[in-house]
């Protein structure tokens, strides 16, 4: 990765099934972890029909594909800069569609050998603006997908979420023209970080697994597999090494010990299941603070009691380069325009606060759709990230009045959603609904911004009295 290009998007990923959420939810979620400094913005797009062809060309690495003539509307959080590819990475579509992308992989040099990355074919900056706005549900995403692999070849190995109101799946590219997928059961959830996951793959069982059209044949042929009782994909294409101990596996061992602490593992172990169940029932919340999480209560806590070696042992989940954080939740007992709601989290997720957004909305909040690589007020991903930027050094001393905005924040912005879901209910008329929901998600994002400006002006004057040069003279004198 250079400063110039974004070959990689090195994320973590949650999705969750509507049996193992609270409230019958289907969730799918994503740090979108970068560089330090590298705004996003949050944008809708409309509905569109074109008169003619239209090809979608990619200013990364040049790759091509002819679009359908109607794109749906939906949500996207693009770069400030299309210089070097638009990587929207996640939103929603007007036929309540959510997709994430992507969960950046590595593949074994075995595969690779065999079906090299095609220079030219999609790659994480085209997937979400080639994909979302042409699908109506989650399998037709990965089947979509999954073409545009077989045919135009794949520049990186990945993982891209789908969920619809009724099932949520995880899609592996693997190399330039392997995939697989898999549904996520019912009752279960999975938590991914930058390895390939996906274990056993039953071809007979269409209902909860889809693959490139050859995938078999492709293994057999170039003898790539070393188990003839088994087709386990993550041994087949993934890695093995040290490095995965040390920078993916942790993230999952800690987020299947937040949501299933009955069962005992380590952190490096090379055989954590792809799917678990909760023992619990899952609130999004819980989500939240996975997603904000850096191995909490445990000696490997940047922030914690451990060691100097222990605390910088593993990469945590929430981290400096994060860029925003999402959860994009689907509720199937309400009317399509409300069910869907985008909570995005600009800048580091640990700093920051997860904000509701109906995907049905007309458009986003000015200050989302504004900021450079260089800090500007009027932006809001830079004013979230000013407040981190002022904890940070002095993180013993305000740490806590963050820890008290955010939940200050979820409380209010919990109780925004419950009264305008009621609110909602009762108006009939689709252009009002509209109208109504993005007034809130308006609001929802200006609540949050001005207590988040708030506390960033306390902190501030207070920091004023926290200088080296500072000199407290005795009373006494």
């Amino acid at each position: 990765m250079t400063d110039n290009t974004k070959d990689f998007s090195a994320c973590t990923s949650i999705l969750v099934g509507k049996k193992a959420t609270a409230d019958g939810s289907i969730m799918i979620a994503r740090n979108e972890d970068f560089k330090t400094a590298w705004p996003k913005h949050f944008v809708v797009h409309p509905h569109h029909k074109s008169l003619k062809q239209q090809t979608f060309i990619s200013s990364d690495n040049g790759f091509r594909l002819e679009l359908p003539l109607i794109s749906s509307k939906y949500t996207a959080t693009p770069e400030w800069t299309d210089q070097y590819g638009t990587f929207e990475e996640d939103g929603i579509n007007e036929d309540g569609v959510a997709m994430s992308a992507t969960e950046s992989a590595y593949a074994n040099e075995r595969v690779l050998g065999a079906d090299p990355l095609v220079k030219n074919g999609i790659g994480e900056e085209a997937i979400v603006t080639v994909v979302l706005p042409y699908i109506k549900t989650a399998r037709e995403g990965v089947a979509r997908l999954g073409k545009i692999v077989e045919t135009k070849g794949a520049s990186e190995t990945n993982g891209v979420l789908f969920a619809d109101n009724d099932e949520a799946w995880y899609m592996e590219i693997a190399t330039g023209h392997c995939w697989a997928a898999q549904r996520i059961p019912d009752d279960c959830y999975a938590v991914v970080a930058n390895q390939l996951a996906l274990e056993e793959i039953d071809f007979a069982d269409t209902a909860n697994f889809m693959t490139a059209t050859n995938l078999k044949k492709f293994v057999t042929e170039n003898r790539l597999n070393s188990d003839n009782f088994s087709f386990n994909f993550r041994k087949i294409f993934g890695t093995h090494e040290l490095s995965d101990e040390i920078y993916s596996t942790p993230r999952v061992w800690y987020g299947q010990k937040q949501f299933t602490p009955s069962i005992i593992s380590e952190p490096t172990s090379e055989s954590l299941p792809f799917i678990q169940k909760p023992d619990n029932l899952l609130h999004r919340e819980d989500l939240e603070f996975l997603l904000a999480s850096h191995f909490q209560r445990t000696v490997y806590d940047p922030l914690g009691v451990g060691t100097a070696e222990q605390k910088h042992r593993f990469r945590p989940i929430s981290l400096a380069e994060t860029q925003e954080s999402h959860i994009l939740q689907l509720r199937p007992w309400l009317p399509k325009e409300i069910n869907g709601l985008h909570w995005l989290a600009l800048g580091v997720t640990a700093q920051s606060v997860f904000v509701p957004f109906y995907a049905s909305l007309k458009d986003t909040p000015v200050e989302y759709q504004k900021g450079i690589e260089t800090f500007s007020f009027d932006s809001a991903y830079w004013r979230y990230k000013l407040l981190g930027i002022l904890v940070d050094p002095h993180y013993l001393t305000y740490g806590e009045k963050l820890k008290a905005l955010q939940k200050d924040l979820r409380i209010k912005l919990n109780h925004s959603v419950h009264i305008s879901d009621r609110q909602a209910l009762k108006i009939f008329k689709k252009d009002k609904l509209i109208s109504y929901l993005t007034k809130k998600s308006h609001e929802n994002a200006a609540l949050a911004l001005k207590e988040v400006d708030k506390l960033t002006a306390q902190l501030i004057t207070q920091s004023t009295d926290l200088s080296p040069l500072n000199f407290k003279t005795d009373e006494n004198l």
